[in-house]
């Protein structure tokens, strides 16, 4: 299955992973997301012109299809986005965001259209601003507030999200950790993740998983794998 990954370019596997991903959805599934957040604007395009190509529909058809509820109102947009990727920071929206997330949070309301229109259209610089801004100000990490119900799935799939969109390799690393850590790999996942991070950021989350787990990740996997 890497092998087979690893001969289409990016953006037929993200296609291909993300058909896969709308076919067998589940509430806990974050291919999806994970696919719109942790590409660029051109990346996630690529990937959705190829998706035409390949399966003669639209990924944002197939993920509002697939899913309902919560995890429509988030997913949809988030595959739809194509973000600004520049490094421009708008500082008082910022802090206006910050206080807007943090009164929805407050409020229980995570699936605020407010809130979902900041993580799916703001870029990756502002978010990391506007987070920032809610940290100084409140004192809590955003994603500490967002486990109010640990068995929550959307909230699960929620905090994902800011993590993939702020810090991927410590959401890489988590994946990874999950694969390998418990009885039985999940191939899925170890594969996936080896195979499209490879050329990307595999450094960021080796180091990441060494720092993390005090095992390198190569040891990690042969360890946890034959053949």
């Amino acid at each position: 299955r890497v092998l087979l990954l690893w001969t289409l370019d990016p953006a037929e596997r993200d296609a291909a992973l993300a058909n896969e991903a709308t076919k067998r959805w589940t509430s806990s599934n974050q291919v999806l997301m994970e696919i719109a957040c942790t590409r660029s604007s051109n990346e996630l395009l690529l990937a959705r012109q190829a998706y035409h190509a390949r399966f003669k529909k639209s990924l944002e058809e197939d993920v509002a299809h697939h899913t309902s509820g919560d995890f429509r109102k988030l997913l949809f947009p988030l595959v739809s986005s194509y973000r600004y990727d520049g490094d421009e920071v708008n500082m008082t929206l910022a802090k206006s965001e910050a206080k807007m997330l943090h009164e929805k949070i407050s409020n229980k309301a995570y699936s605020d259209e407010e809130l979902m229109r900041i993580l799916a259209t703001r870029s990756k610089a502002q978010i990391n601003a506007t987070l920032n801004q809610y940290k100084n100000e409140f004192g809590n990490d955003i994603n500490k507030d967002l486990k109010a119900d640990p068995n929550d799935e959307f909230l699960t799939l929620l905090r994902a999200t800011v993590k993939c969109l702020t810090r991927p390799e410590k959401y890489f690393e988590k994946v990874l950790r999950l694969a390998i850590n418990k009885r039985g790999t999940n191939e899925g996942a170890l594969t996936r993740v080896v195979a499209t991070r490879a050329e990307i950021d595999m450094k960021l989350i080796k180091d990441e998983y060494q720092r993390r787990n005090s095992i390198p990740l190569d040891r990690a996997i042969v360890k946890d794998t034959d053949g």
